[in-house]
């Protein structure tokens, strides 16, 4: 930490060990230095019945001032006299939310966050009025992670509103939100969120001390508390998970995981995060076990297609050719004829320019955006084959590539696919089959090596944990996930009753022989009445 962030944090630290006058001229001359050329902050003074001064100050456009407003009416009103700063808190104030602050520190973070604060004459203490009114974002489907069946509500910038939504998922006081402040400069408010009962007392202190010990200036976005708290900064795997859904929050929670929520974004960050939940979705758990089990498999199979089919593409053209049937070998032959680069340079090519109008499509305004990425891809594609640049297997490959990549749920780690595309590629062009091989080695043994908060990366893989694997590569049906993942550190392992399944076919919920039997006896009874 350079010189002026020590001279910054000691400010800080100093204004919360200044302690306010009992003089309301002094606090506010203190008041007015620090906040000297802020035309957004406002000082309002006024007298409490009979002629005491006081004074309100807030920030224009971050307190709600309607109900500002009807506070200070009160106090003018209905004061009596009353110049105690207890008195007036419990018998004048109409606001729900107060506290009460001594020190200079606490009331301006206080202030900037929102709050209104006010001070009376003989009193070394302010009244901290939670009056919050910022402009906020609607509730909205997220964008990022579309699904077809399951809540279509996500998170919005405002903490508050995104803690209210995890809240009314799981409404229990287990449920614990710890607050801490991080920024010399923001003061962005941070939440970490955890089920008191499931989550581990260490996972949690740990999650803790890491953002405790983030000294910036500012956090403007939760990708910046990821770079900085995550284990291994150097991997292009994710090793933290985000999301804009309280479903997934609250899922993660009930898993014995951690949440973090960063004021000023709708993204919440999971910790512990493993590989294969890039290949999860909520999705897979709200639609029946045999659709979900499909997708997923599905999922597997083209993200090895996202990673390796132009290197296999490569390999196979230039070193295997006795791999392909005679008849394909001839046609890939005949349309590489008159192709002047060799195979992995059309890759690269082709690659490289799926890749920009994929990014072009993204920056774009939304309404372009898309037929952008659409025609641009078709229009040079054909163009560059009739131009003899790259041959038409290779825009086949390509763009199975492409496809494969948007099957995998999670960005991040599409990204990381993407990005791991092109070395393996290299590998192929130079060693072949071997290439390919030897590189896939070298990732698994990377992911191997990975930790997420203590967790390995490739859990429940490696090491394997029996009891997951009916939650890897399919999703098996939920009365057989009676416990919580294995390879997750929890303090209950208990999900729901492990007799369900043996309950469920004694009452005939599965082969509905119980419907029959009172079908048949209702028939019986008709009959006997009839006759």
């Amino acid at each position: 930490m350079g010189l002026q962030d020590s001279l910054d944090y000691q400010f800080i630290e100093e204004l919360k060990k200044t302690e306010l006058s009992l003089l309301l001229d002094d606090n506010h001359s203190f008041i007015k230095a620090i906040f000297r050329e802020c035309s957004d902050v406002v000082v309002r003074e006024f007298e409490i019945e009979p002629n005491i001064p006081a004074l309100v100050l807030f920030v224009d456009g971050l307190t709600n001032t309607q109900l500002l407003n009807d506070t200070m009416k009160s106090l003018m009103l209905l004061g009596g006299g009353e110049t105690a700063i207890e008195r007036i808190v419990g018998t004048i104030l109409p606001v729900s939310q107060t506290q009460i602050s001594d020190n200079y520190g606490d009331l301006l973070v206080s202030v900037l966050g929102g709050d209104a604060a006010l001070l009376v004459e003989g009193n070394a203490k302010a009244i901290l009025l939670g009056i919050r009114g910022t402009e906020k974002r609607s509730v909205a489907e997220p964008e990022t992670e579309t699904v077809v069946r399951g809540p279509k509500e996500g998170f919005v910038e405002s903490i508050r509103t995104n803690t209210s939504m995890i809240r009314r998922k799981l409404k229990t006081p287990r449920l614990k939100m710890k607050s801490l402040c991080i920024g010399k400069e923001s003061n962005t408010n941070i939440v970490v969120c955890y089920m008191d009962d499931l989550a581990m007392p260490s996972l949690v202190e740990e999650v803790v001390k890491r953002l405790e010990l983030i000294k910036i200036d500012a956090i403007l976005e939760s990708g910046m508390i990821e770079e900085l708290i995550q284990d291994n900064a150097y991997s292009p795997f994710p090793q933290m998970q985000y999301t804009e859904r309280p479903d997934v929050v609250a899922g993660a929670l009930l898993q014995g995981r951690v949440a973090i929520l960063t004021d000023g974004t709708p993204f919440a960050l999971i910790v512990p995060f493993v590989f294969i939940q890039t290949m999860q979705t909520s999705e897979d758990y709200y639609e029946r076990f045999q659709i979900g089990s499909l997708l997923r498999m599905l999922r597997y199979v083209f993200v090895f297609l996202s990673l390796t089919t132009p290197a296999l593409y490569v390999a196979i053209t230039t070193y295997h050719q006795e791999l392909l049937p005679t008849t394909l070998m001839l046609s890939v032959a005949a349309s590489r004829e008159a192709i002047p680069f060799p195979a992995v340079v059309e890759a690269f090519i082709m690659e490289i320019t799926f890749e920009a109008l994929r990014e072009a499509g993204i920056r774009l305004p939304k309404a372009v955006g898309s037929a952008v990425s659409i025609l641009g891809a078709l229009v040079v594609g054909q163009a560059a084959v009739q131009a003899g640049i790259v041959s038409a297997p290779m825009v086949i490959v390509v763009s199975i590539t492409g496809i494969a990549s948007f099957t995998i749920p999670r960005f991040n780690g599409a990204i990381a696919i993407r990005m791991l595309r092109f070395p393996i590629l290299m590998a192929g062009s130079l060693f072949g089959f071997y290439g390919i091989f030897f590189s896939l080695m070298i990732l698994i043994g990377h992911m191997a090596n990975l930790r997420s908060f203590g967790v390995p990366y490739l859990s429940p893989l490696g090491p394997l944990s029996s009891g997951d694997i009916k939650d890897v590569f399919v999703r098996a049906p939920w009365w057989q996930l009676e416990k919580r993942p294995e390879f997750m550190p929890v303090q209950d392992a208990q999900r729901m009753d492990d007799k369900l399944s043996q309950q469920i076919m004694q009452d005939g919920g599965l082969d509905g022989s119980s419907i029959d039997h009172k079908h048949r006896s209702s028939e019986e009874g008709n009959e006997n009445g009839s006759s």
